[in-house]
């Protein structure tokens, strides 16, 4: 299987927010664009301990995002890190991030599908 970034279908376009993504097999692959100040912890809150709680693998193209865990440690990744993020987590970038994720499917299907009635419109 192969995809580029352009051809992957849209799951997120809220802004300058926009992510891409597609299932392959049990993995959820996505592209995500995310710009300076960007902070996904109002997004999670409502999630089970306001956390994204799936693991995430990948790879920093641009830019950095620092995330944090429920024990309070921080990490920051950077252009040219590989990253795995266990789950139990909340993030944030103050530059601008871009980066390709591989999580496993049924874990984040539960957070995409929160992350997007966050961000629909309200009617």
């Amino acid at each position: 299987m192969r995809a580029n970034q352009s051809e992957m279908a849209v799951e997120l376009e809220v802004g300058d927010i926009h992510t891409r993504g597609e299932e392959w097999g049990d993995l959820s692959i996505r592209h995500c664009d995310l710009p300076a100040g960007a902070d996904l912890r109002p997004l999670l809150a409502g999630l089970p301990d306001d956390r994204c709680a799936c693991p995430h693998w990948g790879y920093i193209l641009e830019g950095s995002i620092t995330i944090r865990y429920a024990d309070g440690s921080e990490e920051t990744s950077r252009a040219g890190d590989l990253y795995y993020w266990r789950g139990g987590h909340v993030g944030w970038t103050d530059e601008g991030v871009v980066f390709v994720e591989f999580s496993p499917a049924a874990e984040i299907a539960p957070v995409l599908a929160h992350l997007g009635a966050q961000l629909a419109p309200s009617s």
